[in-house]
């Protein structure tokens, strides 16, 4: 087995499942972390408090043989859940049954229980230890810890798993410029908590739709859909949710820009959002002092440095989260990585390009699902023709499985590459444009003429693996 030493910048969710999988194919890991030790010092992230975990994050958990215990502490979800303006709610299943469902995880736990199976397989951890600087001709890093006492560290492979603001992205950049560009949304978003029923009185919970310790439906993704902006709710294993508030950043009402404080953001809720403000009565605590995050994609020309340095997971290629897919590409990439790897321990540049050559594509992608999502998320998913094509398409998935998969199926329950997702997914939607282009009723589509028409305009899909 390899014994070469690698080292880590990033303890989050990539890096410790990335460090687990290389020390379980034999190689030396040492990981350099700059927050504290969560198991110790509580998880202090500054992220989204929970996410969505699909089956292409599952099957790298599989991989690492921890599915099992994640999902013990994890809430099923099956579709989105769509709240009009009228207080009006209805389910839109992701996917034909309950085998196809996402997971709402929580961040912090995940990345313990990550930290933990790291250790067991033999990674060596240095918490509260942020790169200062790499100096990539001599192979060392300095690092310093939390009085700032500085250090000067060898490394024979160096990876950056350090997230959307990586230090060695920026260190690489420096050493030689990898082609950065930073896409901003515009819009940014702010988290409040619906607590457990337990703590709601009684006359708010009764149309609620809640049951048990949650006071909505606890088996769906919520959306407040709203044309330019959304609210969204995750449930939590205890029984709260984390509600996510996206807007535009800047510009005329509504903007972040425009709720200058909690009063005109409670007053705002009660206007667009009904029935939700009386759901979060730490509304007014919980705007005030959360910050607004921001959004962006991040593309880069270059993900390595030959063989001496490369970055994975959102340090390479962050994304908006309206695809749930962020962590679930992150995990991709760690088993892709540790696979070329372990097949190529001394050949770090060819296993570098090659890393890159595989992920950038698929990373291209999802960034561009997202972006796209997100439209779907706020504006389409209460907008008839939307309903009409995916209704329509639900219908020849059914006649015709071997040809049709919405997209959204295929990048959530599929391992399918995200490119060959996306671009199936604009055949698949030319054709339902094509088809409800003369009849807009799905009643009025003769669906075996369409079924032969798909047949015949795109070839089978591939394999399809679940799980």
């Amino acid at each position: 087995m390899a014994q070469q030493t690698i080292t880590l910048i990033g303890g989050g969710l990539v890096g410790a499942l990335l460090a687990q999988q290389l020390a379980q194919r034999g190689f030396a890991v040492e990981v350099f972390e700059k927050r504290a030790d969560p198991r110790r010092a509580g998880f202090l992230g500054g992220r989204s408090i929970n996410l969505a975990l699909a089956e292409r994050g599952l099957q790298a958990l599989r991989v690492a043989a921890l599915a099992d215990d994640v999902l013990q502490r994890a809430v099923m979800m099956r579709g989105r859940m769509v709240h009009d303006l009228e207080g009006n709610s209805a389910l839109q299943r992701y996917g034909v049954d309950d085998s196809e469902v996402i997971w709402s995880v929580s961040r912090g736990a995940l990345n313990m229980q990550l930290l933990d199976a790291a250790e067991a397989a033999g990674v060596q951890f240095h918490f509260g230890q942020s790169l200062v600087s790499a100096d990539f001709d001599a192979q060392r890093i300095r690092v310093a810890d939390v009085a700032g006492v500085e250090r000067d560290v060898p490394f024979g492979m160096l990876i950056g798993a350090d997230g959307a603001g990586s230090a060695v992205r920026a260190a690489m950049n420096a050493h030689s410029p990898l082609g950065e560009r930073i896409e901003s949304l515009g819009h940014g978003y702010k988290e409040l908590e619906i607590p457990p029923a337990a703590e709601l009185p009684a006359a708010v919970l009764r149309l609620s739709g809640g049951h048990d310790q949650f006071a909505l439906e606890p088996h769906a993704l919520h959306i407040w859909p709203r044309g330019g902006y959304m609210c969204i709710a995750l449930p939590n294993v205890e029984g709260s949710f984390t509600v996510t508030l996206f807007l535009p950043a800047q510009g005329e009402a509504p903007s972040f820009a425009t709720l200058p404080d909690a009063a005109a953001a409670a007053a705002f809720f009660s206007r667009q959002f009904p029935g939700l403000l009386s759901l979060i009565p730490r509304f007014s605590e919980d705007f005030d002092t959360h910050p607004v995050g921001t959004l962006a994609t991040l593309y880069l020309d270059r993900w390595h440095l030959d063989g001496r340095a490369l970055l994975v997971g959102d340090a390479a290629h962050a994304i908006v989260p309206f695809h749930g897919q962020g962590m679930n590409c992150g995990f991709e990439d760690t088993v892709v990585l540790a696979n070329l790897l372990a097949a190529a321990p001394d050949d770090g540049a060819e296993v570098f390009a090659e890393f890159q050559r595989v992920r950038q594509p698929n990373a291209n992608a999802i960034a561009a699902m997202a972006l796209e999502n997100y439209v779907e998320m706020r504006d389409s998913v209460a907008d008839p023709h939307y309903l009409a094509k995916r209704e329509l398409g639900a219908l020849l998935a059914a006649r015709a499985p071997q040809h049709y998969m919405a997209r959204y199926r295929l990048v959530t329950f599929s391992h399918v590459p995200y490119a060959y997702a996306l671009e199936r997914g604009r055949a698949q939607d030319a054709l339902l444009e094509q088809l409800l282009r003369d009849t807009p009723r799905v009643a009025d589509v003769d669906l075996e003429a369409a079924a032969s028409l798909l047949r015949s305009s795109l070839p089978p899909l591939p394999p399809l693996r679940h799980g």
